[in-house]
């Protein structure tokens, strides 16, 4: 087959990365890939379901004996070339690699840049694996990782769909937007799910060979979402933009921002170079706080941030859990307010590291295990780093900011599992929160009638021979899955919600009722009543039916 030719355009021509300038090139890989049943049904047929769920927690063994049984056979089915190429990172007779491709060919292959030739065959340049989201499933190239290749990961190196990608992405309200920004695109995954529900997405990253993958993910995957060449430009469905952090798009107003920020904190090290997917090149944390201070400004009104961040955590002492977290967090947001800043903030802390696990979580993440004397002098740099500025550890977590102000200044730590995605409920809470703030103006939470959510449940504990019980709980069995202890009064409030009657008549007659309450007290037994209603309506255990 012949394949056409013309002038790249901007980041279509990157070395080292997929080539993405020829649409007809990627209109066939997309082809050979789809008549292959290279999908996650496709593959866990071709493997069994054993071997593929091995291959999902990074165990090859198993599916390379399956491999290697169909390599016997005269005519093996392409999955078999395909999984060993991109998957398993091995080389490949290129007579067998031309037959799996029967319209792209080597030499197709070779032009998007994906194989190399080796002394044995070829060798897959690129790791491509098929992503599902909630819609639909795509291909996505990225860099080969450690498994697939040896020695340390290379400083620009390109990352896949990890774990935190699909936490943020599982984390973002999908409601439809004008114009998204998708700061620090990496391969791409996020820019995926903004085209969703985008009319317009600029997708930035500091990298070029990022901006590439992104550009060839999307054009692979262009009739998902009805794309053509000539979209991906300023003011069309896709603008990819090189630049750090904000300066690419200064002046630009976004109705949602997204980002995984390169927010991992590295000991500046004079000459040692920076894995810029991750690291941004500033010392501590500073990154993260220099983003929420400054993206404001790149905020339509009521526009909205969705972001993952880590945080350090400073204080004397053995017990990280017991300092406080929230101070760097706290500290941003007020920085961001006082430049005149009208910002709602929601941090979420989701772990939590002392600076020796966070040493070698990053460590291992680049792979610089692999060099043992590389390894102990990095390690003992982190440590030096964190001692130099009293870290005792770091927090991880979640952040929604949005450029309205007044409803939400909520910073709280829930280590246990959300709901996946999270991003529904989370929406529900800020929507309850916004409704919350405007009780507090109009004093109207008294008129508003409650009920409980299908998904609420109650406990009680008391002792064996105990007329009452000693502790009532409320769980929830969906969205954040909270859990709270119930005063006896706030229970009884709880126990008559069924939306027949207002918030203020059922806390008048718990305290009409209570025999410990004198009538002179009242007004403030109701309002500390009334305080917790209004507790429980905003974590989620009671929803308004009308008011």
């Amino acid at each position: 087959m012949t394949f056409s030719s013309s002038a790249s355009p901007e980041f279509a021509a990157v070395p080292d990365a997929p080539a993405s300038g020829d649409v007809v090139l990627l209109d066939a890989l997309a082809a050979e890939l789809e008549r292959a049943r290279f999908d996650y049904d496709g593959i866990e047929a071709f493997l069994g379901r054993e071997e593929f769920a091995a291959l999902d927690r990074d165990q090859t063994v198993p599916a390379r004996r399956v491999i290697a049984r169909e390599f016997q056979n005269p005519t093996p089915n392409p999955l078999a070339v395909f999984l060993s190429l991109f998957l398993l990172g091995d080389e490949v007779n290129a007579a067998l690699v031309g037959d799996a491709f029967p319209t792209l060919g080597v030499e197709g292959l070779e032009e998007l840049r994906l194989i190399e030739w080796t002394d044995f065959g070829v060798r897959s340049t690129v790791d491509l694996r098929p992503f599902a989201s909630d819609t639909t499933e795509i291909w996505v190239a990225s860099d080969l990782g450690s498994s697939q290749s040896s020695g340390a990961l290379r400083t620009d190196y390109v990352l896949g769909i990890g774990q935190a990608s699909l936490t943020l992405a599982r984390f973002v309200n999908r409601e439809p937007v004008q114009h998204a920004l998708d700061l620090g695109t990496g391969c791409g995954i996020q820019t995926f799910h903004l085209l969703e529900h985008s009319e317009r997405v600029t997708a930035t990253d500091i990298s070029d060979r990022a901006l590439a993958y992104t550009r060839f993910n999307v054009l692979l995957n262009r009739r998902t979402w009805g794309l053509e060449p000539r979209d991906l430009k300023r003011g069309g469905r896709l603008h990819l933009v090189k630049g750090d952090m904000l300066k690419p798009v200064a002046g630009e107003r976004f109705d949602l921002v997204v980002t995984n920020p390169p927010f991992v904190i590295t000991p500046r090290v004079p000459g040692r170079d920076v894995y810029t997917y991750r690291d941004g090149g500033r010392p501590g944390d500073r990154l993260v706080g220099e983003l929420i201070r400054d993206v404001p400004t790149v905020l339509a009104p009521h526009g909205n941030v969705y972001m993952l961040a880590n945080w350090e955590i400073s204080g004397e002492g053995e017990d990280l859990s017991q300092m406080d977290w929230r101070e760097r967090p706290q500290e941003w947001v007020a920085a961001a307010r006082s430049a005149g800043h009208d910002l709602d903030a929601w941090f979420i802390q989701r772990d939590q590291a002392n600076g020796y696990e966070y040493a070698e979580t990053w460590l291992r993440d680049a792979a610089e295990a692999r060099d043992p004397q590389l390894y102990a002098d990095r390690y003992g740099q982190y440590l030096d780093d964190f001692a130099a500025r009293s870290v005792a550890g770091v927090g991880f977590g979640l952040v929604w900011l949005r450029a309205r102000g007044g409803a939400v200044d909520r910073f709280e730590e829930v280590l246990h599992p959300l709901e996946e995605p999270i991003g529904p409920a989370f929406a529900a809470a800020v929507e309850r929160a916004d409704q919350a703030a405007q009780w507090d103006v109009t004093h109207a939470l008294q008129d508003q009638f409650f009920a409980i959510p299908e998904d609420v449940t109650e406990e009680r504990h008391q002792r064996p021979g105990s007329e009452h019980p000693s502790v009532i709980l409320l769980r929830q069995g969906s969205g954040f899955r909270r859990s709270t202890i119930l005063t006896s009064e706030a229970a009884g409030f709880v126990s008559a919600c069924d939306g027949e009657l207002s918030a203020g008549v059922l806390a008048q007659a718990i305290a009409t009722l209570s025999p410990d309450i004198a009538e002179e007290d009242e007004p403030a037994f109701i309002d500390n009543l009334l305080a917790q209603i209004e507790h429980l309506f905003l974590m989620g255990f009671l929803h308004v039916t009308h008011g």
